[in-house]
């Protein structure tokens, strides 16, 4: 009893010192830095398993060197063998707070906060996604050194071993999904086809990327749902991403219009409304006729903003504007469907009149930047050149009928 009785109090005067030494150190860090963030992540997130691992050195030592092999020794075995699972577990718990200190440093240097935070949010999807992959890794590590300090697993390793094959094999079967969305996570961190507050459109939902972890990505829907899918989703079906390259994108407004409407007025009067909103970041302003069918005409209104959330209440602020524009200013201009009744003498604006002679204008005179996409500024002509389409159809048939007769004039 004396013996036991002493083997505790070495122990807890061990812990004692380990926890004052601890205590110590951690104080003098937290003072010498002051100004690095290093030194004050190491503060915050690795002292408590600091501690921890400390106090069962200590106390190990303490009863190592308190405790004789013959008195106690059954005893003495399993304080020892317990002793040196809490050992393997607090070295992991301080191996993975060190990596989350280091990736937590690393992530300081990006800032999110700010309107051009494409690199940010890359570094940071990538951060985080290996940051579960160590910890997962360690946690395992962990369990398995844990369990090989048993002789019975120890015994047992050899027939583990020879039938590993089947073993993985039907893991691989079992747990296919799994391992597919886990492959499929670290190919998104990886190759920067979707980060962290991506603006994407899934499953025709319009949402921002709240969460991304190895088997699931939640997606922020615009009123304030969440989508959950799995990481696979993304690599195997096409999705929206508005904030791959850039936040800024563009959008439009579709209008249905009778064709009296004055298009060049109601081009000035989307100019103006979009030099009026802090909505609008000033690229693109444009407004063109994309379809004359059906009696009516089909009036676009094509604006820019700084992001997706701007874009939005941007896109409906032309709306109505320019719907009231039209309805106040331009009454004769709405959608009707016309029924003529009498001759070519009419005198009303709408009546059949005898067709005027065309005007013809110069061909100096220049085309107003806000009547075409595909040019009339640097942004629209950037737009040309990446899209440009394929050969004439004409010349592409041309060439064909010269190969198919080459041969027969060789023939004759």
């Amino acid at each position: 009893m004396q013996d036991y009785l002493e083997t505790i109090a070495a122990a807890a005067a061990a812990a004692a010192i380990a926890l004052l030494f601890v205590e110590v150190v951690h104080r003098v860090i937290r003072r010498l830095g002051r100004r690095s963030l290093l030194m004050t992540e190491l503060t915050e997130h690795a002292h408590r398993s600091f501690q921890v691992a400390a106090t069962v050195v200590a106390v190990q030592f303490a009863v190592r060197l308190t405790t004789g092999y013959a008195v106690g020794a059954s005893w003495r075995q399993v304080v020892l063998h317990v002793l040196v699972l809490g050992l393997v577990a607090a070295v992991a718990w301080l191996v993975a707070s060190l990596l989350v200190v280091v990736e937590d440093t690393a992530l300081a240097r990006f800032r999110t906060d700010v309107p051009n935070n494409r690199q940010a949010r890359r570094v940071r999807t990538q951060v985080v996604l290996l940051r579960r992959l160590t910890i997962a890794v360690i946690v395992i590590l962990a369990v398995g050194v844990m369990l090989m300090t048993f002789p019975a697993v120890r015994g047992i390793g050899a027939g583990v071993l020879t039938s590993a094959g089947v073993v993985g094999v039907v893991a691989a079967l079992a747990a296919q999904s799994l391992l597919g969305n886990v492959i499929a996570g670290l190919q998104l961190a990886f190759s920067d086809a979707v980060r962290l507050d991506d603006v994407v459109v899934v499953e025709g939902e319009w949402g921002r990327v709240e969460e991304l972890t190895l088997s699931y990505v939640v997606v922020q829907i615009w009123d304030d749902r969440r989508l959950i899918l799995p990481t696979s989703y993304f690599t195997s079906t096409p999705f929206q991403n508005w904030t791959r390259t850039e936040a800024a994108v563009l959008g439009t407004a579709e209008f249905e219009v009778d064709w009296s409407i004055p298009v060049q007025a109601m081009r000035e009067e989307l100019r103006r409304l979009a030099e009026s909103t802090e909505l609008w970041d000033g690229r693109v302003c444009v407004l063109q006729v994309t379809d004359a069918t059906g009696g009516t005409l089909t009036v676009r209104a094509l604006v820019s903003a700084a992001d997706a959330g701007s874009l939005w209440d941007l896109r409906c602020l032309v709306r109505e504007h320019l719907a009231a524009w039209v309805r106040d200013q331009q009454p004769t201009a709405l959608p009707r469907t016309r029924t003529e009744i009498g001759d070519a003498s009419g005198t009303l604006p709408w009546q059949w009149v005898q067709p005027r002679r065309p005007v013809r204008r110069s061909q100096d005179a220049e085309v107003p930047d806000d009547a075409r996409v595909f040019g009339g500024s640097d942004d629209g002509e950037a737009r040309s050149e990446a899209f440009v389409g394929p050969a004439d159809d004409g010349e592409a048939r041309g060439e064909a009928r010269v190969g198919v007769e080459e041969p027969a004039e060789a023939h004759r």
